[in-house]
């Protein structure tokens, strides 16, 4: 990982950046607290306040012990690459300030006595809600193993085929578990921040949370999200598989039988063609092919989820359109040769996606979840709906295609 780069912001500012007032006093000294009685576990700031563009993705914070001494350890992240810096007594106090006047809208504190959360609204408020769910012991070792979301030995790994029976992960399937565990972990962090901005309500026994994963295919993801959230976040979780297949059907619920996991159920049905019963918290759609991932994301608009997740596969639509049209001034170099026309059919496709979402009162990430390295369809949009306006989206929308004269699946299945 790379040097994090340098940069500096005056702390404080208006009441709209979360350095103003008690709540974010309360988040400062629980940032710098680096005892082990009641010290820092974890600390993650994500999103961001209307009208601020922070530096940063997301930014991780924990105390690490180093031959010289203690040091807040400081991690940030780009849409492509980590930078970590490691901060003294004498520096990690303006290192804090910096970070809470660069505009993220959502900070998660776990410390060893309780569980913090504050989010900016979108008026500027602070909002500042205490737990008293208190994190482990906090591991200060700075060379420690990679944490694992799941362990390697867990059932449900083993019942997938992606472990074998004695809890190791088979050579063939090491690129499947990176996947699975960079998928938890995007889960794990956008579950958390819609959390703190009041998108996704509070689940309990009675009312679990809802998730849904569209065109679940073999399920991997699907029980492996449900083991997590339940299992590690020990959250009461209903989760549903929709797949077109008889066969998908047949085998997921057959392997949820012999796991136990009776709050687990698949159906068989085309993504357009099942209504839940309730609205869904949570709405996964991960790999489908094409024009499926459109299918999942106007389903999800509909509902108005909360929460979604999706993963896009392949991209054929918009490139076989391209092949049509008639390219903007300039704009004939990215068809010309196949290779770029598929390069930026993919960009487009995803491009537009974002646009839309937005148009319909969603805050959209799109990010790199895995190195392309493990698999090729690397790209996760990440959307909390908000209910803030669309028209800024829209106007881009229509410029956009304004110069690409394409028929968006997305845009026909909204309309």
């Amino acid at each position: 990982m790379g040097e994090r780069p340098g940069g500096h912001h005056r702390p404080g500012g208006s009441g709209a950046e979360a350095g103003a007032g008690a709540g974010a006093a309360e988040v400062r000294l629980a940032l710098l607290d680096d005892s082990d009685a009641t010290g820092l576990h974890r600390a993650v700031a994500s999103g961001r306040q209307r009208g601020r563009e922070p530096r940063w993705r997301r930014v991780e914070l924990r105390y690490v012990d180093l031959k010289a001494g203690r040091r807040l350890q400081v991690t940030a992240y780009d849409d492509t690459q980590a930078f970590t810096s490691n901060h003294d007594a004498g520096s990690a106090p303006g290192a804090v300030d910096e970070l809470l006047a660069e505009g993220f809208s959502s900070w998660h504190v776990e410390s060893v006595t309780g569980t913090l959360q504050a989010r900016v609204t979108k008026k500027g408020r602070l909002l500042v809600h205490r737990s008293g769910a208190a994190a482990p012991a906090p591991d200060r070792s700075h060379d420690r193993t990679k944490q694992r979301l799941l362990p390697e030995d867990d059932p449900v790994l083993r019942e997938l085929g992606i472990t074998d029976a004695q809890g190791r992960v088979k050579p063939s399937r090491q690129a499947k578990y990176r996947q699975v565990e960079e998928l938890l972990r995007a889960l794990d962090a956008a579950l958390k921040d819609a959390t703190a901005a009041g998108a996704v309500r509070t689940p309990t026994p009675d009312d679990p949370l809802r998730v849904v994963d569209l065109g679940c295919g073999n399920a991997y993801l699907t029980f492996t999200a449900h083991r997590y959230l339940t299992s590690v976040l020990g959250i009461p979780v209903r989760t549903t598989g929709v797949d077109v297949k008889a066969q998908s059907r047949e085998h997921n619920t057959a392997v949820a039988e012999r796991l136990g996991l009776g709050d687990v159920t698949f159906v068989q049905a085309g993504i357009d063609g099942w209504t839940p019963h309730q609205r869904p918290d949570v709405v996964l759609a991960l790999h489908a092919c094409d024009t499926a991932t459109d299918d999942a994301l106007a389903q999800a608009v509909r509902w108005e989820a909360p929460l979604v997740l999706a993963a896009p596969c392949c991209h054929h639509d918009l490139s076989a359109q391209l092949r049509e049209v008639t390219p903007p001034p300039g704009g004939a170099a990215l068809l010309r040769d196949g290779i770029l026309r598929e390069r930026f059919a993919d960009t487009l496709t995803d491009a537009v996606r974002a646009l839309l979402l937005r148009t319909r009162g969603y805050r959209v990430d799109v990010v790199e979840f895995v190195d392309s390295a493990h698999t090729p369809r690397n790209t996760l949009l990440r959307a909390v709906r908000t209910g803030a306006s669309g028209a800024e989206a829209q106007a881009e929308l229509d410029t956009l295609l304004g110069q690409w004269p394409v028929r968006p699946a997305l845009a026909e299945r909204l309309r």
